[in-house]
């Protein structure tokens, strides 16, 4: 049964979050602290450094051998679910299109499970349950913020492509140009349309590759394999080194939400309605197609049950981050984290107490 001394616990993983929100309220309302591009600043910092370090570090810290094929399978049947779900939605409605999907995937399916996930799970299931949701935090470090950063790419490339003249392409290299004159022969027997999307996939790729997060993650795995199979630690001076930097990663991505809502007219910078829909995106829809997947796969006892309630956590801060970085619908998933977190708990309660029925 769960106790006033463990829903305090979870308490104090998420007042701080909001105390670095009121302090970048303060800042910018009354204090008059930043100006627009130095709160652009600090958003790309976090952008650029802070979340790739953390997620070197959360992918370092985590065994790759020992990880839960069937919970890996269920997250990643969710995603796929979501991604058809939203892709069909925009297909209906005929407006929205790519970014449209990025934010339905990000409110639905990308929950906060560093620092809300594990305590609440460790407090509800022990500490086996936030073992299995650090695996979760990994996937989504490793391989779901690369998807996202290669659907925000994408977004930006097929825009530039649709503004551009035929055949033409903007920031390549002198040997992408290169590349690009000798298929010059071939192109002219191709449709303009398989033509740019060679393009904006080598554009997209290109910028993919020169992303932080992009090394940070590949270095990670790559480390943490070599860790955990050999016992070959990193080097007291470089794992203080990126632990001063990341460890207030989250903290900072709270505060340029903080910012980014106090320069909207509203709290509620997306309209009320649209609240509404963010709301249920991440409580409603989130859990049920994670419980879909799970059935799917066979997933059944305390490990559905685990799968469940860290689907209902409130949205994370890192797609919120990217979000404003490519200002794909920031004040969308700003209004999902702020109001989200307000009643992630009771919530995660009723999830949990209704799973045990």
């Amino acid at each position: 049964m769960i106790s006033g001394k463990d829903i305090y616990h979870v308490v104090a993983a998420t007042v701080p979050l909001y105390v670095a929100m009121i302090l970048a309220y303060i800042s910018l309302k009354w204090w008059k602290l930043f100006t627009p591009d130095q709160c652009a600043g600090i958003n790309k910092f976090v952008a650029k450094i802070s979340i790739p370090l953390l997620s070197f570090q959360v992918i370092l810290n985590t065994n790759p051998y020992k990880m839960n094929l069937k919970l890996i399978v269920a997250d990643f049947v969710q995603k796929l679910l979501a991604f058809l779900v939203f892709m069909a939605l925009t297909k209906i409605s005929s407006r929205g299109g790519l970014k449209w999907i990025i934010t339905g995937l990000s409110l639905s399916t990308l929950p906060n499970t560093l620092i809300l996930g594990i305590p609440v799970l460790r407090t509800m299931y022990g500490d086996h349950a936030a073992a299995l949701l650090a695996q979760i935090v990994v996937l989504q470090s490793l391989i779901w913020y690369n998807i996202l950063l290669f659907l925000f790419e994408l977004g930006i490339a097929q825009s530039a492509a649709s503004v551009s003249p035929p055949l033409e392409i903007t920031g390549l290299d002198g040997h992408q140009e290169a590349q690009l004159k000798e298929l010059g022969v071939e192109a002219q027997t191709r449709s303009t349309r398989k033509v740019k999307t060679k393009l904006i996939l080598l554009t997209v790729g290109r910028k993919l590759i020169s992303n932080p997060n992009t090394h940070a993650t590949l270095a990670g795995l790559i480390w943490a394999s070599i860790q955990f199979r050999w016992g070959v630690k990193l080097p007291e001076i470089i794992d203080k080194s990126i632990l001063i930097l990341s460890s207030g990663g989250l903290g900072m991505a709270m505060f340029s939400i903080g910012l980014f809502m106090t320069s909207q007219p509203s709290i509620i910078a997306c309209g009320t309605q649209m609240a509404v829909v963010a709301i249920v995106l991440k409580f409603i829809a989130g859990p049920a197609l994670m419980a879909a997947s799970c059935l799917a796969i066979g997933l059944r006892g305390e490990l559905f049950r685990v799968a469940i309630v860290q689907a209902a956590l409130p949205q994370g801060l890192v797609p919120f981050v990217f979000a404003k970085e490519y200002n794909v619908h920031p004040n969308l998933l700003g209004t999902g984290i702020i109001f989200g977190m307000l009643i992630a708990l009771p919530i995660a309660l009723a999830y949990y107490f209704l799973l045990g029925l």
